[in-house]
C-alpha cells in the first residue's frame, strides 16, 4: 500500500518529536493525566525553559495542544491529541483500589465519568464535588441517558465524604484540580465546564471528552492501593 509523501512527512516529524527521552515521558504521562508546563517541569526534574523548547516540538508536530485553565486563567494545561498516535506511547500502570472522579459541583462531568467507568472496568468508581451543588444537572441527567448511564439517582456530595486511603483521585475540573489538597497520586483531566454554555451540545462534548480519557485509561488501570 503506499503512502502519501504529506503522510509520510507527518509520521517522520512525530517520530522525530518522540526521538528524546524527555518529549516521550511527556507524552507518555499525557496519555492518561493533562499537565500544566510547570507540572512538567517539576516531573522531569528540568528548567521551564528547557521543557518550553520540548512543549514546542511537540505541539509542532501535533502532539499536543494547550488550553487555557477555567481556573487560575494565568495558567494553561497540556493535553494529548490521541489521533496523532498510533501505537507510539507506552503509558506506565495506574493504581488504585477505587477512582474517584472530582469536580467543583459533582453535577455533570465527574458524576459522568464515574457512571461511565463503572461500565467499562471491574475497579469501583466514584465522584465528589469541592463545593457541591444541590442536585445533579439536568443536561448531564439527559446526555447520560443517551449513552446507556442512570445519573437519576445520583446526588452530589462533598470530595471529604468520599475519598479514602488508596482511591486515585482524578480531576476533571481546573478548579478542582489547582485546590485540591488530597495527598497521594492523582491524574487530571482540563474537561471543560458544559454548564458554562448550558447546552445540549456542551453536554455531548463533555462526555465525548471524558469517554475518550477514559478508553484511553482502563487498558493502564490496576485494582490495589494507589
Amino acid at each position: 500500500m503506499s503512502v502519501e509523501p504529506s503522510s509520510r512527512e507527518a509520521r517522520a516529524t512525530i517520530h522525530a518529536a518522540l526521538g528524546e527521552v524527555s518529549r516521550l515521558t511527556i507524552v507518555d504521562r499525557l496519555t492518561v493525566s493533562d499537565a500544566s508546563p510547570g507540572e512538567l517541569a517539576r516531573m522531569l526534574g528540568q528548567p521551564t525553559n528547557l521543557v518550553a523548547h520540548h512543549l514546542r516540538v511537540l505541539e509542532e508536530a501535533g502532539l499536543i495542544r494547550r488550553t487555557r485553565s477555567e481556573g487560575d486563567r494565568r495558567r494553561t494545561y497540556l493535553r494529548l491529541v490521541p489521533r496523532a498516535l498510533t501505537l507510539l506511547t507506552d503509558p506506565q500502570p495506574v493504581a488504585g483500589s477505587r477512582v474517584v472522579f472530582v469536580c467543583t459541583h459533582n453535577s455533570a462531568r465527574s458524576q459522568l465519568a464515574a457512571a461511565l467507568l463503572a461500565t467499562r472496568s471491574p475497579v469501583a468508581a466514584a465522584s465528589g464535588g469541592t463545593e457541591p451543588a444541590q442536585r445533579v444537572h439536568p443536561r448531564a441527567v439527559k446526555v447520560g441517558r443517551r449513552h446507556g448511564l442512570d445519573l437519576g439517582p445520583a446526588r452530589p456530595v462533598h470530595l471529604a465524604e468520599v475519598v479514602g486511603a488508596g482511591d486515585l483521585v482524578v480531576s476533571v475540573c481546573d478548579n478542582a484540580h489547582e485546590h485540591l489538597a488530597t495527598p497521594g497520586p492523582r491524574l487530571h483531566w482540563s474537561v471543560p465546564d458544559p454548564a458554562a454554555l448550558d447546552t445540549d451540545a456542551a453536554f455531548e462534548a463533555a462526555y465525548a471528552d471524558i469517554a475518550e480519557r477514559i478508553d484511553r485509561l482502563v487498558p493502564v488501570l490496576t485494582g490495589g492501593p494507589s
